[in-house]
């Protein structure tokens, strides 16, 4: 079973791990970086790793993909925000010892909790035992967290570090033409430049846009332009 409680349901595989965010789908990753993230997917055995970002790098998207990747090689993987589980970590990680893999995203939620610190290390031993794959996502590097557990901070110490850095435009740029793509629709280059210019520029706001604007297009049978963006959004 993935997923954190275990009485969750088993879910389609497209509805745990949304389309949109796959390796392949991944802009700006630094080199080397999703081959390393495939391995720790497909192969047992493969290097853990430490994926360190600031907001809107794409931490999660990763974590997400991997699992996805991972599942749809025949492995059972589980994602886990630690923000929806700190106070009871222990508890939640009991639940994903089945899992071949395990994405813990968010170590910031749960450093200086001793008793999430506590259960985490317990759970990294474990898991290394038992031959699994775990990914740590985190805003910044073990050496950086609050952490008041010195083997917990050891231990992530050893993973494999990948680190993130901001898309420029021409990154974000990609990121919704990909995205437009993969969904079949079409954004004038005009239509980009106001996204960024009038709309922000973080990545997790643009795609929740972008899903909004197909909807919009759809059942206006409109091609999408910078006029009829100003019409749906130019309030906003």
């Amino acid at each position: 079973m993935s997923g954190i409680p275990a009485a969750t349901p088993q879910l389609p595989l497209s509805l745990r791990y949304p389309p949109d965010q796959r390796l392949d789908s991944f802009v700006g990753a630094p080199e080397g970086a999703l081959a390393q993230l495939r391995a720790l997917a497909t192969a047992p055995g493969a290097d853990w790793l430490y994926v360190e970002g600031g907001p809107g790098t794409g931490k999660t998207h990763l974590g997400l993909a991997v699992c996805a990747e991972a599942e749809q090689a025949g492995r059972r993987a589980a994602y886990l925000p630690l923000r929806a589980a700190a106070g009871r970590l222990a508890e939640a990680l009991d639940a994903l010892e089945s899992a071949d893999l395990v994405a813990l995203d968010g170590l910031d939620a749960i450093a200086g909790g001793r008793g999430d610190e506590v259960a985490l290390f317990d759970f990294h031993n474990r898991a290394r035992a038992a031959g699994r794959g775990v990914l740590y996502l985190a805003p910044a590097g073990p050496a950086a967290l609050p952490l008041v557990l010195p083997d917990l901070r050891s231990r992530l110490g050893q993973c494999t570090r990948v680190v993130l850095r901001a898309l420029d435009d021409e990154g974000r740029r990609d990121v919704l033409r990909d995205r437009a793509r993969r969904r079949g629709l079409v954004l004038e280059e005009a239509a980009i430049d106001w996204l960024l210019t009038r709309t922000g520029r973080d990545i997790a706001q643009l795609a929740v846009l972008l899903e909004r604007i197909d909807r919009e297009s759809l059942a206006a049978q409109r091609r999408v332009t910078a006029p009829f963006l100003r019409r749906i959004l130019g309030g906003e």
